[in-house]
């Protein structure tokens, strides 16, 4: 035997060891568990969603359901800009609800703002919108978050009254 042919049968051999790993039929480097020994977040043989995982492709399988989606107010959403405009828009994600505002200054004010404005909720209520508002020195009085929270869902109300009436 020469040292081409040990080469190549080591390597086929390895292949074919790979190979079989990858195999619907399980995996032979498979440690058994008890998976009811282990809480499913530990479970390495059970991915995210509680699916078994056979082979490595399933690494790359979509299990997101569809028709999960998270909703915001879309009054509350533009109001919350409108109110706050004053201040630079650092991040949007419309699909989570969340707006960043950098540091502005209000028309006639002579503190500096920055504000976190959450939209929890499809519904125009006030438990749908968390607004954190902090100035340069720490956060900013609960009473001015309050006003802010409260200007924001009036003019939501007001862009919903005038979008029913069109």
């Amino acid at each position: 035997m020469t040292f081409a042919s040990i080469t190549r049968t080591g390597a086929a051999l390895t292949l074919m060891v790979f190979l079989s790993a990858c195999s619907s039929g399980g995996n032979i480097f498979h440690r058994e568990t008890n998976p009811n020994t282990l809480p499913d977040e530990f479970n390495p043989e059970l991915d995210e969603f509680g699916n078994d995982r056979e082979t490595i492709w399933d690494l790359f399988s979509n299990f997101d359901d569809p028709n999960t989606t998270l909703e915001v107010n879309r009054y509350i959403w533009t109001a919350a800009l409108d109110v706050l405009s004053f201040m630079p828009v650092e991040r949007v994600d419309p699909f989570s609800g969340v707006i960043v505002m950098g540091y502005g200054t209000p028309p006639g004010g002579g503190r500096s703002y920055r504000a976190t404005v959450h939209v929890t909720d499809p519904a125009l209520d006030a438990r749908s919108l968390k607004v954190a508002l902090n100035t340069r020195s720490g956060p900013a009085d609960p009473d001015t978050v309050r006003a802010i929270e409260d200007a924001i869902l009036s003019r939501a109300r007001q862009l919903r009254i005038k979008h029913s009436a069109l």
